[in-house]
């Protein structure tokens, strides 16, 4: 047989494994070129397995990239995200023409310098600070099983894969994240750990010398090592992870970074900039990729669309399923997203009964009591805690727990886990059918940031129960005594932060949460009772307003008193007592700042007044003035708390009625 009809054959049969793999190698390259920014030695080090799934295993349909019962792909090794730009323009979803490719990491373009959840088709979570794909991959495979327990394989069977590189493993996050994936044996989690031994300072040698392999296997998983240039092996393992799902699967792909870039592959300088002209010519002659920047032949990517074409098959099979079972309208009514009706109608008769019943509880308490008529209502709630149950008071009647191999449960132990717990209910809001909440005390809260703003970034809806919320805690000191927290989570964007001063308030600081689709919030709730002070319902969600008038004066106000929480009451007593001497106080409910600042200028205007105003709250008086303005005083903290009582903590500390009164005769004084 002669060349030319060797040739022929060849091109009958279609492009070869190499031909397809080198096209994600060549864009990766070409597009960080021209921004002359980004990281093209993860792309063309993992090319070969990323072809290998997408072209034979991963079920997706860019038609339709919000399928529910797509197989999800997260690129926890977020700083590769051209791997991810170059196989949805591979396989062809709509938002990625080549252009986009070109105007990788500028401006406006659909193709950022990390993968962004919203910002392009398919993209199933925001990914880049190392760790936190893995861990939101644990949440997805998580909510795909517990989705399974309810409709069963014909609507619910898909796999959670994700690519992790040595950073990924490194975070501490990993270790949270994989020990609850490999306890609960999440089995249709396959992770496909880019083992190229390199970090941005050189060998990895350097920092670590972990065994990652029998570190997942001491957490329960399933392990096996591959060559990652070898598509036999690389096809192997991943058939063999699907077959076998009786634990979650790690697959140590052993790749060299870079693999073709001639003098860059296998070390750090392949890592995190462009290669520069001259290395791209040599990778090309050397990966024999002979065509121009940003061309792939016509045949490479017809095979390549044809994981669209088997996608899309896949789907209208689903869809005659799901047309065929009673199911149907019980599963599209969950994966709307959308809060049944009757959730709002108990949460407003909770509000009357609270009004008419005037219980003097712990805010705590009261977002137990919120969710025991939430969760009444709707099966759509998923809750949890980072093994704090029963101080944050997270769990209601009735609910089972999330147990290995048992996914029919609705509430889960994350165990002492606060980041893990984060991100994990991110990958539940973001696989669909859920709404997840979970609790911790306030100041922990610190040690899931990097999760908590990573909702906030993609705008989901996850809710954060934070209790034991300032130094009304008592007795468990400075340490567990969050005087800057809140200041925190406030200072971060579209984070909804509610600390509500009574029962009434924490109700409807609930309705808000569920209702908001494209924020996520953080409740911080007291570990003290506290008095009841919403006593007549208007049938308006006052909290939904952000700040309000709770108690207003007769004739013009000579003060202002702003507060938040538990401090409400303080400032409620104050204004009486200012009352006593003829001063004219008016107090202000401010349960969440981000909601007031959504409101009219007008609006905002009436609330605050023109009165001096006193601001009071448990925690430093950081992001007070905004509201407070020059003519103003502040009762709060100063430094961190102490261990005492918490009545006597308020006394040592100065946040007291009295402190309140004096600070605004001082105002009253100077006008």
């Amino acid at each position: 047989m002669n060349e030319t009809m060797l040739a022929e054959r060849a091109s009958a049969a279609g492009p070869s494994f190499g031909d397809m793999a080198n096209a994600i190698r060549a864009l990766a390259m070409d597009a960080v070129e021209k921004a002359k920014s980004g990281h093209p030695g993860m792309p063309m080090g993992m090319a070969d397995v990323a072809t290998v799934l997408f072209t034979r295993f991963m079920k997706l349909n860019p038609a339709d990239p919000a399928w529910p019962d797509r197989d999800r792909f997260v690129l926890s090794a977020g700083h590769g995200s051209m791997l991810q730009y170059a196989l949805h323009y591979l396989v062809g979803y709509a938002d990625m023409p080549i252009e986009q490719l070109q105007k990788f990491r500028q401006l406006g373009s659909h193709t950022a310098g990390h993968p962004e959840y919203g910002h392009a088709l398919g993209i199933e979570t925001t990914t880049g600070p190392l760790g936190q794909g893995i861990a939101t991959a644990v949440g997805m495979a998580l909510a795909e099983r517990m989705m399974n327990a309810r409709y069963g394989d014909d609507l619910v069977d898909h796999y959670t894969y994700a690519i992790a590189g040595d950073g990924c493993l490194m975070e501490g996050l990993s270790h949270e994240a994989i020990d609850l994936a490999g306890h609960l044996k999440l089995g249709k989690l396959i992770v496909l750990w880019d083992d190229n031994h390199i970090s941005i300072d050189g060998s990895t040698d350097l920092s670590t010398s972990t065994d990652q392999v029998a570190r997942f296997a001491a957490c329960g998983w399933n392990t096996i090592r591959v060559n990652g240039h070898d598509e036999k092996e690389i096809e192997a393992a991943i058939s063999k992870a699907r077959a076998q799902g009786d634990k979650p699967w790690l697959i140590a792909c052993n790749t060299i970074i870079g693999y073709g870039a001639p003098t860059r592959a296998g070390t750090s300088k392949a890592h995190g900039e462009a290669l520069g002209a001259e290395e791209i010519a040599g990778a090309r002659e050397k990966l024999d990729w002979p065509h121009t920047a940003f061309v792939v032949p016509e045949p490479v990517l017809i095979e390549w669309r044809k994981v669209a074409a088997r996608g899309a098959a896949a789907e209208a099979q689903w869809k005659a399923r799901l047309a065929a079972t009673p199911k149907a309208a019980a599963f599209n009514a969950q994966v709307s997203g959308e809060v049944p009706a009757a959730v709002d109608a108990a949460l407003k008769e909770l509000i009357a009964k609270h009004v008419a019943e005037r219980p003097k509880i712990a805010t705590r308490k009261s977002s137990e009591i919120a969710l025991a008529a939430i969760n009444g209502a709707t099966d759509i709630t998923i809750g949890g805690s980072a093994d704090l149950t029963h101080s944050n008071l997270t769990i209601t009647k009735g609910m089972e727990s999330v147990k290995t191999g048992a996914f029919g449960g609705r509430y889960i132990h994350y165990g002492v886990r606060e980041h893990g717990m984060a991100a994990a209910m991110n990958g539940i809001a973001l696989h669909g059918g859920f709404i997840p909440y979970g609790g911790t005390f306030l100041v922990f809260s610190d040690y899931a940031r990097g999760a908590i703003r990573l909702s906030a970034l993609m705008g989901v809806r996850v809710v954060y129960v934070l209790t034991h919320d300032s130094i009304g805690l008592g007795e468990d000191g400075p340490t567990h005594q969050p005087v800057e927290t809140v200041a925190a989570l406030r200072a971060m964007p579209n984070l909804l932060v509610f600390r509500p001063c009574d029962a009434v308030e924490t109700a409807e600081a609930w309705a808000v949460a569920l209702a908001e689709k494209r924020t996520p919030s953080a409740l911080a709730l007291s570990r003290q009772g506290l008095t009841a002070l919403r006593t007549e319902d208007t049938g308006e969600n006052l909290t939904a307003k952000g700040a309000y008038v709770l108690r207003e004066t007769e004739g013009p106000r000579d003060v202002t008193i702003l507060a938040t929480g538990s401090e409400v009451e303080v400032a409620v007593a104050a204004a009486h007592e200012l009352g006593m001497v003829g001063v004219k106080a008016a107090v202000v409910s401010m349960p969440c700042w981000e909601l007031f600042e959504r409101q009219s200028d007008a609006y905002q205007r009436e609330v605050l007044g023109t009165a001096p105003r006193v601001g009071v709250e448990a925690a430093l008086r950081f992001g007070w003035d905004r509201w407070l303005g020059e003519r103003s005083a502040f009762i709060g903290m100063t430094g961190f708390g102490a261990s005492a009582p918490a009545p006597e903590l308020y006394k040592h500390f100065g946040i007291t009625a009295e402190a309140v009164a004096a600070a605004a005769q001082s105002l009253i004084s100077k006008e």
